[in-house]
């Protein structure tokens, strides 16, 4: 085998060689086969020659690529092609995720949600649309309109015409028909046909205006708006893909099931709800039946049993020997969990649990983190505390996260780390909109808990404008019958002013404050008193929304309720109502005639959503209020404003259900035929330069057939060793690097024509026109073509061999650059 090994530079050295590194003593030398050099991981970076070789054309695209998997934070084994076997059963997977995607969440008893029309021949019809049925045609999430519930003024979206604006349904002749005004005139539609064509342009609750109407006279401009949307919702779908596919390409054996198991399940105080038992049976099939790791959202509303669920797949992990973290977004509610799982492992002496968050000291943290290193703990439970770079675990397997939405993005950058390599619960009520739309789409496993406690009954709801005659009636009512009220104020600075209110009318009453800008221990102390019965009232922020559970607190009082969130207020309200005796909530607004569109939207839906385990459709409702921005991001909200919301989600579920036609076969490396005419010359200086050049070249050329990252590596182990090449070693590298990313790309040959250069290739039309949209390079982009089985490039002129090389390398990097946004297989 060829070793790398610097020798004595030649005499009459040119400028390739000005970098050499120095010659080593024989002890210092060193003489590791190539293939031991390198390193396991393409995304961890070697040390290069010299700051002062300045980077060329295979230097630029190693660090392009490396970049790219480093930001998306994958393995090299999860950029390598897979098997096709695996393949093909890990893309059935797909296939059944998304088609029990909406059912599997919703318990659904129909079809799958999205049914396509067939045509004659057999094929979907593109033009066709599809019909939905079962629950996503009543979900907000994507449906066509039915024209008689438009108001005069709403944006719609026709899909061969493009965006309008509803005026009125009339009837003539007899008929009813709907008029939609367009840029350029009025068109008019049976009401029939209207239901079958037309599409609501915003969410529901949003008002937003279209950069401009469609015209009527120019259907191509609508077209390309059209096409250009289908594209991006493509990529999408591609990218998901590829997310999932890294993720069920992650291993780790199974866990055994506990012998105590049983045991630990009976112990449970409650008698479970049909679906938390559901839930039950997900994580344990996840934990104890997959090889891959679990990424699963329990959503279920507050007090509806997620921490048991959370709980029994902890009691598997640490039974097999694996640490669990539990993350929670604030100390109140991190120190609750501590308590209920202190409790509840309290009969297994192996499994000890302890906190870790911000408020203890520095001797005790250092003393936690040596506990937790050398594996004397089992169970963490804390804050973003432990998500620090101090923090060391022994073997950790599984991490439960409370109410991920509440975390900054650092942390949720952090958490997503972590689901690469071990197992993953979400716990949530309200489900962040990326989070909803993840699991509605099929790409997250979720189970959901609608099924209340048997003792639970619902919370009734009040929404009025605010007067201190009825805020203490309710406090009064509640008192009356033995029990407690929180008082939610989101301003601390207004606190003291209610605190003097409530004191005033209500002398002999005991009360305290709780909010974030207090010291914690006092926080703590108020908590103790309230939850013991010696404080009657309390007084606080949304401070409370995360980790209070107070029995006997059956009545909340918010003020200013027009300040807080959708999601905040369902929170909130699930605090109370929890002991089996009936909850009142009271949302106070200041003035009616102050409060913005959404302020409104949003008191409306907590009026509206006051059944038990709502959480799920006001989540959804949420998504509609905040508006398309919130749920696809900045990237993906101008591609849904193309089109509108309704024809985008058609385009995804549509995508969605043909998504094994995006993707692309590799080729071997020895089935690729480069018709180039081009055999470098080593000079005779740099062989000799060489130790063994004739097995460092056949070292890469077998670099070049295993992978892409496999050549790499020996480029950058040979200029480490021996500097950068001389300009023959370069073409004959470059050679290799077209051959190998043509493999990958799915071109088996390549051969110039005139000024054309002609690349056969299995590649399908979409899976093309999704790369040259990606391509950074708008020279290339422009100079590409795709007829039946081959991409055709136009020079300008003809390229001697060498250039026309060069020209491939560049080319053929900018398309390989952008296949993480691809599916290689």
């Amino acid at each position: 085998m060829a070793t790398l090994t610097p020798r004595a530079p030649p005499p009459n050295t040119h400028r390739h060689f000005l970098h050499r590194p120095p010659t080593l003593s024989p002890q210092l030398r060193l003489r590791l086969p190539v293939r031991r050099l390198r390193l396991a991981s393409p995304v961890v970076a070697i040390a290069t020659v010299t700051a002062a070789v300045p980077p060329d054309d295979i230097s630029q695209l190693n660090n392009r690529l490396r970049a790219l998997v480093r930001r998306r934070g994958v393995s090299s084994a999860a950029t390598s092609p897979m098997d096709p076997a695996q393949a093909e059963a890990y893309l059935h997977m797909i296939r059944e995720q998304q088609r029990l995607g909406l059912r599997q969440l919703r318990r659904h008893a129909a079809e799958p949600e999205y049914e396509r029309d067939v045509g004659s021949n057999g094929e979907d019809e593109e033009e066709g649309g599809g019909r939905r049925k079962g629950m996503a045609a009543r979900s907000s999430l994507g449906h066509r309109v039915d024209p008689r519930e438009l108001e005069p003024g709403e944006y719609v979206v026709h899909k061969k015409v493009g965006v309008g604006k509803f005026v009125c349904i009339s009837g003539e002749d007899g008929e009813d028909y709907v008029f939609i005004q367009y840029a350029d005139a009025m068109a008019k539609l049976a009401v029939d046909q209207a239901a079958r064509m037309l599409y609501r342009y915003n969410l529901p609750h949003e008002k937003k205006r279209p950069r401009n109407l469609s015209k009527l006279n120019d259907p191509s401009t609508w077209e390309k708006r059209r096409l250009k949307g289908k594209l991006a919702v493509q990529k999408m779908v591609v990218n998901l893909m590829e997310l999932y596919l890294q993720r069920m390409r992650q291993r780790r054996p199974p866990y055994r099931k506990p012998e105590a198991m049983d045991q630990f399940a009976s112990e449970f105080p409650y008698e479970p709800t049909p679906d938390q038992n559901q839930a039950f049976i997900d994580i344990e099939n996840d934990l104890t039946e997959r090889e891959t790791p679990m990424d699963r959202l329990i959503c279920g509303d507050v007090g509806f049993g997620k921490t048991e669920v959370a709980m029994r797949a902890i009691f598997i992990v640490v039974s097999t020997g694996y640490q669990a973290m539990v993350l929670a977004p604030t100390v109140i509610l991190a120190n609750q969990h501590y308590d209920v799982m202190s409790e509840r492992f309290s009969n297994y002496p192996d499994i000890k649990v302890a906190i870790f968050s911000g408020a203890q000291s520095k001797d005790e943290k250092d003393e936690l983190i040596t506990k937790i290193t050398n594996g004397h703990l089992q169970i963490i439970v804390g804050t973003h505390a432990l998500l620090t770079e101090r923090m060391a675990y022994n073997n950790l397997g599984l991490l439960v996260v409370d109410e991920e939405q509440k975390f900054g993005v650092q942390q949720k950058e952090k958490i997503a780390s972590f689901k690469a390599s071990i197992d993953v619960l979400t716990l949530s009520a309200t489900p962040i909109p990326r989070t909803l739309y993840l699991a509605l789409t099929g790409f997250r496993d979720a189970s959901l808990m609608s099924t209340p406690p048997p003792e639970r009954v619902a919370v009734k709801t009040y929404v009025s404008a605010f007067s201190r005659e009825s805020a203490l009636s309710a406090i009064k009512l509640e008192l009356k019958r033995g029990g407690q009220v929180f008082y939610v104020v989101p301003r601390i600075k207004a606190i003291e002013d209610v605190l003097q209110f409530l004191k005033d009318s209500l002398p002999d009453v005991p009360m305290a404050i709780a909010h974030g800008k207090k010291v914690s221990k006092n926080i703590q102390l108020a908590m103790e008193k309230f939850s013991c019965g010696e404080i009657k009232i309390l007084v606080c922020t949304h401070i409370i929304e995360s980790g209070i559970d107070i029995p006997n607190a059956n009545t909340m009082i918010v003020q200013y309720a027009e300040l807080f969130g959708l999601a905040q207020l369902y929170q909130l309200r699930g605090r109370v109502g929890r002991s089996g005796r009936e909850g009142f909530t009271y949302l106070f607004y200041t003035d009616k005639s102050l409060l913005s569109r959404i302020a409104m939207d949003r008191l409306g839906a907590i009026e509206e959503h006051s059944d038990l385990g709502q959480g799920f459709h006001v989540a959804e409702k949420d998504m509609g209020i905040r508006g398309i921005g919130s749920m696809f991001g900045e990237q993906q909200s101008g591609d849904v404003a193309n089109v509108g919301i309704d024809l985008f989600f058609d385009m995804l579920f549509d995508s969605l259900s043909k998504v094994d036609q995006f993707r692309l076969k590799p080729i071997p490396y020895k089935d690729v035929q480069l018709d180039i005419n081009i055999s470098p010359h080593l000079s005779s200086e740099y062989i000799s330069y060489l130790e063994n050049p004739v097995e460092l070249l056949n070292e890469a050329a077998q670099a070049a057939e295993q992978d892409i990252w496999n050549l790499m590596q020996f480029t950058e182990d040979l200029r480490r060793q021996y500097g950068k090449e001389p300009r023959d070693m370069e073409l004959l590298l470059k050679k290799l690097y077209v051959r190998r990313m043509a493999a990958d790309l799915g071109i088996s040959r390549i051969y110039p024509s005139g000024k054309m250069i002609i690349m056969k290739t299995n590649m399908s039309r979409k899976v093309f026109r999704l790369m040259e949209e990606t391509m950074a390079s708008e020279t290339h982009r422009n100079s590409l073509s795709f007829t039946g089985k081959e991409i055709k490039a136009e020079l300008l002129v003809n390229l001697p061999d060498t250039l026309l090389l060069n020209w491939l390398f560049h080319c053929l990097a900018d398309c390989y650059a952008i296949m993480p946004a691809l599916v290689r297989y």
